[in-house]
């Protein structure tokens, strides 16, 4: 999809004003700077879309604009151009509609002409998952003694161990951390605090990371708590986490794509695999919905239908 190069204060007021007021009530509800950031990125393009259709007010905005612009998103335009993936366009119709949406509340529109406009319907991904004896090889290649080879080999075995998500491990604070009850208390998305239980093989990485490097990381450190620190003693990034973790990955071999949440997905198929119930694996997971954790249904069928493949005389 091709657009021109307007900026939002070269566009019609009649559209700008709209989307300014949109995007300051994201700010004042809360959500983060990088979806405010997007959401403004994307209603600049719907504008300038209805723009260069001749559309210059909120009010004048119909349906078929709106389907005119979903339908543009997935053009793949000149040669050498690529259209957007379907959970591209499906987000930015889903911040059109919460405009219009906007409008409509406030009295700028009747009624918003982006309601009954689907995004396109996201084909069934299975998340990647490791074997048993996978997990095992990549965490066995963290074998290193220095502070950063046991915070590294602490925190990997922890994902798998409960199952938390890369930025949950990131938030933990000293005091989240309970040896005696075997347990980490994590902050999920939605703020939502849950409490997992640590296996005994992660446990122990942790508390040697703790006695052993964290100590030293933290020396001169003005952190505020958190379990991970950096080698420089401030709390560590996602991003140092990404490259540390390449560093392993071709050690030990592991599929190309292998992430953090590998690991997490890891962790719920093997406990499904295990005959851990659906139900009590979403709590561990933080999941809100089941539906989002009946995924890993689909992946522990797959599973079992590869190993009827190449176990059954007869498959």
């Amino acid at each position: 999809m091709q657009t021109g190069g307007q900026t939002m204060s070269s566009l019609p007021a009649g559209l700008e004003q709209p989307i300014t007021a949109f995007i300051r009530s994201l700010i004042g509800a809360g959500y983060s700077p990088r979806t405010v950031k997007a959401s403004a990125v994307d209603l600049r393009q719907f504008a300038i879309f209805l723009h260069e259709r001749g559309v210059e007010e909120i009010v004048d905005i119909s349906r078929a604009d709106v389907m005119a612009f979903a339908a543009a998103l997935s053009d793949p335009g000149p040669v050498g151009t690529r259209s957007y993936a379907r959970s591209t366009i499906g987000r930015k119709l889903s911040m059109v509609r919460s405009l219009l949406r906007f409008c409509e509340e406030n009295g700028l529109l009747q009624s918003s002409p982006g309601e009954g406009v689907s995004s396109p319907k996201m084909p069934r991904r299975l998340p990647q998952v490791l074997t048993p004896d996978q997990v095992a090889q990549f965490l066995e290649a963290i074998n290193g003694s220095k502070p950063l080879d046991l915070r590294d080999r602490a925190l990997f075995e922890l994902i798998y161990s409960s199952g938390l998500r890369c930025q949950e491990v990131l938030d933990l604070k000293l005091r989240d951390v309970s040896f005696d009850s075997c347990e980490v208390r994590a902050l999920g998305k939605g703020r939502k605090v849950r409490v997992v239980p640590v296996g005994a093989i992660a446990l122990g990485a942790l508390e040697r990371y703790l006695k052993e490097g964290r100590v030293r990381l933290a020396k001169g450190s003005t952190d505020e708590g958190h379990v991970f620190l950096s080698r420089t003693g401030r709390r560590l990034s996602s991003s140092d986490v990404q490259r540390r973790l390449a560093r392993y990955l071709a050690v030990a071999g592991a599929p190309s794509g292998t992430s953090p949440h590998t690991l997490r997905h890891s962790f719920a198929t093997h406990l499904l695999e295990g005959g851990a119930d659906l139900r009590a694996i979403q709590e561990l997971l933080g999941h809100s919905s089941l539906r989002t954790t009946q995924v890993y249904a689909h992946v522990s069928a797959a599973h079992l239908r590869k190993t009827y493949r190449h176990a059954h005389p007869r498959a």
